[in-house]
């Protein structure tokens, strides 16, 4: 399923609950223009996962910090350059993990070298079923733009189940850290 900006789908399957996602960003550079022709160029985008208990940031997790407390949810490492195929970054989530007064996960991916968007190429992020390996939904992160960073996904408690939202907006700052007055306005 392809999300937009703003939609919302349901966790819940046929038969019962996923139990373990998977968020993958993946990214490629566009060629950098220089004197002599285009040349490639490495951009490090980092994904990173901020827990909400009660609107207020109860963990993170980031290329610093591969797992939150008590390891519901794992950053899979770092890659510096976007170079490969698939998900270049990745943080898996075990949903029956997550401690109880946690009520959302909000994903955002960062420039860490500062570079901005207009120089991504085929930015997307993905939710995937981590025991079967089926994609749920992808958002692409198209556009590009002068912005260093977007608030991409928000996983949140729907009663018993649990639901994603497709977020897209656009921020600056290089770092978690940064965006945090940011994210915690989708918390």
């Amino acid at each position: 399923m392809s999300l937009v900006k703003g939609q919302r789908i349901s966790l819940e399957k046929p038969g019962g609950t996923l139990t373990r996602v998977r968020m993958g960003l993946g990214w490629d550079a566009l060629p950098k223009k220089g004197l002599f022709g285009k040349r490639e160029q490495d951009i490090d985008l980092d994904a990173s996962c901020a827990l909400f208990a009660d609107g207020q940031v109860a963990d993170v997790v980031y290329f610093g910090k591969l797992a939150s407390d008590g390891g519901a949810v794992r950053h899979t490492g770092d890659n510096l350059t976007g170079a490969g195929d698939g998900d270049d970054e990745s943080v898996i989530v075990d949903l029956g993990a997550v401690p109880a007064n946690v009520g959302s996960l909000v994903f955002v991916v960062s420039s860490f070298s500062g570079q901005s968007f207009d120089q991504v190429n085929n930015a997307y992020c993905r939710l995937v079923d981590e025991t079967s390996g089926a994609e749920l939904a992808r958002f692409g992160l198209t556009g590009g733009g002068p912005h260093t960073a977007l608030v991409m996904a928000r996983l949140y408690r729907h009663g018993t189940g649990w639901k994603m939202n497709a977020i897209g907006e656009p921020g600056q700052g290089q770092t978690l850290r940064d965006l945090l007055p940011a994210i915690a306005a989708h918390a």
